[in-house]
């Protein structure tokens, strides 16, 4: 006997890779949960209780695959200077950006940390995202960086999503430091440190110029592997530095933005089984010319996720949905492509389509009802659009 057969539906289970074309709907037109997961997907079953669900259009709980969601201030006035034609790499060479961050957040405290990025993730919850991935990053000192960890998992205590999160010490180095011995410090004090309060499921790196380097990739990666951690990377936004191909041939989980990333690049994500994580916000935000690979994506079967990005500087754009519409205006995504990507793909990238991300029997029941006639619309409309109902572990919130 089955807790719960949900009826009435018409649902997308994003259980195989998106085909050229229109999304395909699950056959039958219910399914069953039992102590909040899918126990029986396509067929009428016995169940203690039915929830008619009005012929409305089903998808899994969205995933924001990729965000800085946890911060302090904003950096308004780098818009202005970006609308003078500064460059990302200006604005950190002259203290801004990321360290401008990283001032803001080391004067908060973890409770008023905590009191502003409740907000944002009520928002993305509020569009049907019932996971998200959040990095720390702004604090760059050991004790900065794991109030950031705490305060996330905080959020997923706060609100009924869960949260995945990532530990991104190696995301610039402090104006005082010297980089070898920042590195070091990430390493040898930070990464331990976090491990030991179970604090990150993950660790992550900004592969860049004025960031860092491979060596930097290699040695975090083998810091990560001995503390049985899986690392993801930032890699190719801003200058080809070759941190795909090396972050894929380490076992990474998901290479993000791939502006500049090369064929061969690619071709070592595919052999890896590395995902991609598009991030169209940043591109829109900074004004990027140069489009991610997304012809060679497709050829070689590298699986596409899409996140939000949300951060104060490069994409402070509060939305997955808005995303998804950029993925398509932007980088010319399918609908399938598009969906599959915020859904099975981006879970992919957290390394849990073992747990969220389709509808299928043993995952997690986290779903939202849409009153749509079909799913297509929420990549091509931007703006005014909300889910008529989400559902977390198989309870309406």
């Amino acid at each position: 006997m089955h807790d719960v057969l949900f009826d009435n539906l018409r649902f997308y289970p994003m259980t195989s890779s998106p085909a050229d074309g229109d999304l395909t709907p699950g056959a039958g037109t219910c399914f069953a949960v039992t102590d909040g997961r899918y126990s029986a997907v396509g067929e009428a079953v016995a169940a203690r209780r039915r929830v008619d669900l009005g012929g409305r259009v089903v998808l899994p709980g969205f995933v924001d695959c990729h965000t800085h969601l946890v911060y302090a201030g904003d950096r308004n006035d780098e818009h202005a200077l970006r609308r003078a034609g500064a460059s990302y790499a200006d604005i950190a060479a002259a203290g801004g950006g990321i360290l401008s961050s990283v001032r803001a957040v080391r004067e908060t405290s973890e409770e008023d940390l905590l009191a502003a990025s409740l907000p944002r993730l009520a928002a993305l919850l509020a569009e049907g995202v019932t996971t998200v991935e959040i990095k720390s990053g702004y604090g760059l000192d050991t004790p900065n960086e794991l109030k950031m960890l705490r305060v996330a998992r905080a959020l997923g205590e706060q609100l009924p999503v869960t949260v995945r999160t990532t530990f991104l010490g190696a995301h610039a180095v402090p104006a005082d430091r010297k980089p070898q011995d920042y590195m070091a410090e990430v390493v040898g004090e930070m990464l331990p440190a976090v491990a030991a309060e179970g604090l990150a499921d993950a660790v992550d790196i900004f592969v860049e110029s004025f960031a860092f380097g491979l060596a930097d990739l290699e040695s975090l990666a083998n810091a990560a592997s001995d503390l049985g951690l899986p690392l993801r990377a930032h890699t190719d936004q801003l200058s080809r530095m070759g941190g795909t191909a090396l972050a894929a041939r380490l076992g990474a989980l998901s290479c993000d933005h791939l502006e500049y990333a090369a064929d061969e690049d690619v071709d070592a994500m595919a052999s890896a089984g590395t995902i991609a994580v598009l991030l169209p916000g940043a591109f829109y935000f900074l004004r990027e010319k140069q489009l991610p690979p997304i012809a060679r994506l497709r050829a070689t079967g590298v699986p596409m996720a899409i996140a939000s990005d949300v951060n104060p500087g490069s994409s402070p754009i509060v939305s997955l949905l808005a995303n998804l519409h950029m993925a398509g205006v932007f980088f010319g995504l399918s609908a399938a492509e598009g969906l599959y990507g915020i859904t099975r793909h981006a879970a992919a990238a957290l390394g849990i389509d073992d747990d969220a991300g389709s509808v299928a029997p043993g995952l997690r029941a986290d779903f939202t009802t849409w009153d749509l006639e079909t799913p297509d619309t929420l990549m091509f409309q931007l703006g005014g659009l909300k889910p008529a109902d989400i559902y977390v572990g198989g309870t309406a919130i």
